[in-house]
């Protein structure tokens, strides 16, 4: 895998749209975290005083943890383990499994389990980072205008709700606005810390990693546990690696180390700056750090701001939720695409207005975003302990680039810290973290019921198969009536006669001129070359048997894969082919298998997933559904 394949795609010649593009999309979240950091570190119950060291300290230990745990761990390493050019947790499970599954597929099967638990999660942190993003930039009308404090939580409300409301109409046209608002908002970040810090120049001792290092010896009743406030400043570090397949890895890097980073720095110690002026600012040290007159506007830029980044989280849980279906880890829903000229711009209606139920919820029940910062953290530090451990497997197992004395110090370091955040966070699940654990769990157990179902669901409908060749034995031996055209029949195993076909023979006695046995393989990769995109083999008695294959991010447009085929003797035109499917009901028993909850639940999931007709677009009026009752 060359070093360079991130980029798949992205011609040079672009690289500074590219570069405006990320910005206004895979910043916004870790862009807008200067909000409620230091606010919540020193207004919060951590008991950190905002005096010199006090001050030097936290903005050392922010400054390393974005250099090491971002700039180091996501941009210069983890960015390199693409999938075909796509990140995020799914991609990186793939690859991981990949890796381990020749020599190691026990430990295959554990990350696999592990990057669901990290999909799972993400979830979760898409419901909390739209609510304490929005609420903290609301909560600017407190400082701007005195008095407004009871208007915060219902304004926020009505901007989350529209921003949920305008998800189906897709993010195409104000997406324009993404990029020149982030740049606008990066410069304004730099811009009022560097005045706070000409006026106090000695906070830039804190780049000196001794401050980071005194505040764990002279805090150590907290020292481990200021980590859980110290981590908001890392909000959205995965979103980097998650983005990846739409920008390219040096776009990202570029941006990330000639903007991003250097604004938030700055306004970090602008912020320790003015706390060393004026220690009572600690109540909400970034909009103190604007003059008077800028305050409404800096209000409504930073309400703009983490609206953009509440809609990178909301689109990356459609992109991933798109993956988990394609790789049959969750039932089909309904995909709606947005755009027709970006592919991945799509709504997925299910997630869309369970984030909007649980983000509501949240604002409601934690009321403002220091009391929301106590549920962050959990969800996010054990995502970012998985990624280390599926990108260890990677760099060991497939990667030969680094040399193991290079790979093992490195990959201890990113374990070590990830560990110390995770320990800080996780007193967290007993102070309101909870819930995004308890939405992890339950999606986990979801998708690992869904996962277990299917598999089960195919086994008992083994039983019963009939092997292909014996069936094409005796339909040459006793012919049926032969009617024109085209049938195919969606079979997930290759070696058996479809349901749906051994059902219509019962019912109608009646076969198609051509019966093509339809198999559809979703890969471990993001995409699959047209060349490679189906096999075919012929039998006789004008028996096909086709397998197409698509990568977990393609949309699988199985009539249009079928007219790409051609197949000699084989005429896929839309008024000549017939499509059956065959749908199990599922009946919970007492066979074993799973616990009966977990089947109950199963088939629930079953009856309410989306139909294959739709999620492989096939033509409505050119579709014959036959059911079928299965015990599982």
């Amino acid at each position: 895998m060359s070093e360079s394949s991130g980029q798949h795609g992205h011609p040079q010649s672009s690289m500074g749209a590219l570069m405006l593009a990320a910005i206004g999309v895979v910043y916004g979240d870790i862009g807008t975290s200067p909000l409620y950091t230091l606010k919540e570190v020193f207004a919060g119950h951590y008991g950190v005083q905002p005096d010199h060291d006090g001050v030097l300290g936290i903005l050392s230990l922010i400054l390393w943890s974005l250099l090491w745990t971002v700039s180091v761990k996501y941009v210069l390493f983890i960015l390199r383990a693409d999938n075909q050019g796509e990140g995020g947790v799914m991609a990186l499970t793939a690859l991981a499994r990949r890796a381990a599954m020749r020599r190691h597929p026990q430990l295959a099967s554990v990350l696999v389990l592990l990057g669901l638990f990290g999909t799972a999660l993400f979830y979760g942190d898409s419901m909390i980072t739209p609510a304490i993003s929005v609420l903290s930039a609301v909560e600017g009308l407190e400082v701007a205008l005195p008095g407004m404090q009871h208007w915060v939580v219902p304004v926020t409300l009505v901007l989350l709700v529209g921003l949920f409301l305008i998800q189906k109409h897709g993010t195409e046209r104000i997406g324009i606005l993404f990029g020149p608002v982030m740049v606008t908002w990066f410069v304004v970040l730099g811009v009022l810390g560097l005045r706070a810090i000409l006026d106090r120049p000695e906070v830039l001792q804190a780049v000196n990693p001794y401050w980071a290092v005194h505040f764990f010896i002279a805090h150590q009743g907290v020292g481990i546990a200021i980590l859980g406030a110290v981590v908001l400043a890392l909000t959205g570090a995965e979103a980097l690696y998650a983005d990846m397949g739409h920008f390219g890895r040096a776009p990202i890097a570029r941006a990330w180390f000639l903007l991003v980073l250097p604004g938030l720095i700055l306004n970090y110690f602008g912020q320790g700056a003015l706390l060393l002026n004026d220690p009572e600012a600690a109540r909400n040290p970034f909009y103190l750090l604007a003059p008077d007159w800028a305050l409404l506007p800096l209000v409504g830029l930073a309400s703009l701001s983490t609206i953009i980044a509440s809609q990178a989280v909301i689109s990356g849980a459609f992109s991933l939720s798109q993956q988990a279906i394609q790789l049959g880890y969750i039932p089909r829903m309904q995909i709606l695409h947005t755009s027709s000229a970006a592919q991945g711009q799509i709504y997925v209606a299910t997630v869309n207005w369970a984030l909007m139920a649980g983000v509501l919820l949240l604002v409601l029940a934690f009321g403002s975003s220091g009391a929301l910062a106590s549920a962050y953290g959990v969800a996010v530090t054990t995502t970012m302990l998985i990624d280390t451990l599926l990108v260890a497997t990677v760099m060991l197992l497939l990667w030969r680039r680094f040399p193991r004395w290079v790979a093992i110090p490195v990959l201890i370091g990113f374990f070590c810290v990830d560990s110390l955040f995770f320990a800080a966070n996780a007193p967290k699940i007993f102070q309101g973290g909870a819930f995004p654990v308890i939405a992890g769990i339950a999606l986990f157990t979801l998708m690992t019921t869904w996962k277990r179902g299917k598999q089960m669901l195919f086994d008992r409908l083994d039983e019963t198969a009939l092997p292909l060749p014996t069936f094409i034995d005796s339909i040459c031996l006793q012919p049926p009536y032969r009617a024109k055209g085209t049938s195919v029949f969606l079979s997930a195993r290759p070696d058996a006669v479809p349901h749906a076909l051994l059902h219509n023979m019962l019912h109608n006695q009646v076969l198609h001129e051509q019966v093509v046995l339809l198999t559809i393989i979703t890969e471990d990769q993001p995409r699959v070359d047209e060349s490679e995109r189906f096999e075919a083999a012929c039998f006789k008695g004008g028996f096909y048997r086709v397998f197409l294959h698509f990568g977990f991010t393609e949309e699988p447009d199985v009539p249009t894969a079928l007219q790409l085929c051609n197949i000699p003797g084989l005429d896929f035109s839309p008024m000549r082919t017939t499509f059956f499917l065959s749908r199990e009901t599922v009946i919970p028993s007492k066979r074993m298998g799973m616990s009966h909850w977990r089947e109950v639940l199963f088939a629930f999931m079953q009856r309410n997933a989306n139909s294959s007709m739709r999620y492989f677009q096939l033509p409505v009026n050119r579709v014959i559904e036959l059911g079928t009752q299965v015990e599982i």
